[in-house]
């Protein structure tokens, strides 16, 4: 099953992609690219009988705490610790110029 990756191949993903190789490169992507190929390939000879498919090869369980609605401190407590505020917003800095919009 194995697939050869050849330069015109390499030269229509550069084209898909937008990408400016030179001819070195393509013959170097070509080389490399035939040689990951044949890795992926490997994978085919191994043996997966009764091996249930994995996402992940260690058991993973979720750590996250649930979810509990908790009381809000309110705008008041919140604000407190604002270096600025006005009135019960906090006061930030200008990020955009009215013309930038």
């Amino acid at each position: 099953m194995s697939t050869r990756i050849d330069e015109s191949l390499v030269r229509h993903i550069a084209v898909l992609s937008r990408l400016n190789v030179t001819d070195a490169e393509v013959a170097q992507f070509a080389s490399e690219l035939s040689a990951i190929v044949g890795y992926v390939d490997q994978l085919s000879e191994v043996d997966t009988e009764g091996v249930s498919p994995t996402a992940h090869v260690l058991p993973v369980h979720n750590v996250l705490r649930a979810d509990e609605v908790q009381p809000s401190p309110g705008p008041e407590a919140v604000l407190n610790n604002a270096p600025q505020r006005q009135e019960t917003f906090f006061r930030v800095p200008k990020v955009l110029d009215q013309d930038s919009a």
